[in-house]
C-alpha cells in the first residue's frame, strides 16, 4: 500500500502532528509506504514528493506550520484538463489513497477528486473552526489562546489611557474565534459575522464606559459587518479556490466610533499571528487523534470521507456532506446566551 499525504490551504498549528500520526500509524499498523506531497495540491499537480518514514516525522509534534509546505492557490478542479493532470499524477505516484489535510477549500477539492475515482480521506484543519460536520478542528484552540492573550494585553493600555481598543480576529464568515476568545479575554463587546452590529449601540456602550471604568475592549471578527452594510474585503486573489480575503473591519469600525466619542480609539488587526507558533497541548492531542483515525479509515478502505469530532468522539462524515459548506455560530448557541447574561454587548439593537 502506498499512501500520499498533503496539507492544503493556509498553515495552521497542529499540521505536523497530523502528518506524524498518519505516517506512524500507517507504518506500524499497515507496513505501508507513505510519501509526503509538497506544497499541497500544487505539489500533486507537479509530482513533487518526499518520503515519510519514522525518522522524517520524529520530533515534529511541537512545531507549527507544516514540514510539507502548503498552498492555497492551486486548484485541481479549475478545469477538466487540470483535473486530469492531478489524477494522472496520482496514478504515476502509485497512490492507493491520499490523505488531504485542510479546510473548506481543501475538502471541496477532495470531494471533486473523489468523484473522479481518487481514494481520499480528509482531515479537517482550520483555525476558523468552520468546517461543516466537525464540532472542533485542530488549530482553533491555539488561535483562541493567541487572541485571548492579545485581548489581555490591550486591556492594560486601554485602561491606562482611557481608550477604546478594537481587536480584529480571523474567522472568515464564522465568528467562533472572536466568540470564544472574546469571552476568555473579557471583551466588553464581541462582534460576529452571524449578527450584524448597530454602530449606535456600540457608541452608547463606549460613552457609558468613558466615565467608569474609562476604557472599552471590542473583539471583532473579520467577517462582521454593520446593519445594512457589507463585509470588509481586503483583496481578491484570482485563480484561487478561496479568492476573497477579508480584513480591515477594525479600522472601519474605528472610523465610525472615533468622531462620536471623547475617547481615543485604537484598532489592532492580529492577522497571521493567529496561525503561527506551536500548537497548544489540546491541539496536539486532537491533531494526533485525527491523524490516527484517518489512517484507520485508509486501512479499512473507507474512502471519500472526512475525519470528524462528533459529541467528543472520533468519527467520519462523507466529503459530499462537507464540500462547499461553512459551519457558522448558530444564533441559539449557548455561548451567545452566556455572553449576553454576563453583560457582553453583541452589537444587537
Amino acid at each position: 500500500m502506498r499512501i500520499g499525504v498533503l496539507t492544503g490551504g493556509g498553515d495552521c498549528p497542529g499540521l505536523n502532528a497530523v502528518i506524524r500520526a498518519v505516517t506512524k500509524s500507517m507504518l506500524r499498523c499497515c507496513q505501508a509506504e507513505v510519501i509526503g506531497i509538497e506544497d499541497g495540491f500544487a505539489g500533486l499537480l507537479e509530482g513533487r514528493t518526499r518520503p515519510l518514514d519514522w525518522e522524517a516525522v520524529s520530533g515534529i509534534l511541537f512545531s507549527g506550520g507544516t514540514i510539507l509546505g502548503t498552498s492555497n492557490r492551486a486548484d485541481p478542479l479549475a478545469d477538466e484538463q487540470t483535473t486530469q493532470v492531478a489524477l494522472e499524477q496520482a496514478r504515476k505516484l502509485g497512490l492507493d489513497a491520499l490523505v488531504a489535510i485542510g479546510g473548506n477549500g481543501t475538502m471541496t477539492i477532495a470531494h471533486g477528486l473523489a468523484q473522479r475515482g481518487l481514494n481520499i480521506v480528509g482531515v479537517p484543519k482550520t483555525i476558523d473552526n468552520d468546517i461543516e460536520g466537525c464540532e472542533r478542528s485542530f488549530g482553533f484552540d491555539t488561535a483562541v489562546a493567541t487572541v485571548t492573550q492579545a485581548l489581555e494585553r490591550v486591556q492594560t493600555t486601554g485602561q491606562s489611557h482611557g481608550r477604546v481598543m478594537i481587536v480584529e480576529t480571523m474567522g472568515r464568515y464564522a465568528g467562533w474565534i472572536a466568540l470564544e476568545a472574546g469571552i476568555a479575554g473579557a471583551a466588553d463587546a464581541i462582534l460576529l459575522p452571524e449578527i450584524d452590529f448597530n454602530p449606535e449601540v456600540l457608541i452608547e456602550l463606549c460613552r457609558e464606559r468613558e466615565a467608569r471604568p474609562r476604557y472599552t475592549v471590542i473583539c471583532i471578527a473579520e467577517g462582521a459587518k454593520p446593519s445594512g452594510g457589507q463585509m470588509t474585503v481586503e483583496r481578491t486573489i484570482e485563480n484561487s479556490p478561496d479568492p476573497i480575503r477579508l480584513g480591515g473591519v477594525a479600522h472601519h469600525l474605528r472610523a465610525l466610533l472615533e468622531p462620536r466619542l471623547r475617547s481615543e480609539v485604537r484598532a489592532t488587526v492580529l492577522g497571521h499571528v493567529q496561525r503561527g507558533g506551536a500548537p497548544t497541548p489540546f491541539d496536539r492531542v486532537l491533531a494526533t487523534q485525527f491523524g490516527n483515525h484517518a489512517a484507520q479509515l485508509v486501512e479499512r478502505g473507507q474512502f471519500n470521507r472526512m475525519v470528524t469530532l462528533e459529541h467528543g468522539t472520533m468519527s467520519s462524515i462523507l466529503l459530499a456532506e462537507v464540500a462547499d459548506r461553512t459551519r457558522q455560530v448558530p444564533l441559539d448557541h449557548p455561548l451567545l446566551e452566556t455572553a449576553r447574561d454576563i453583560g457582553v454587548c453583541l452589537g444587537e439593537g
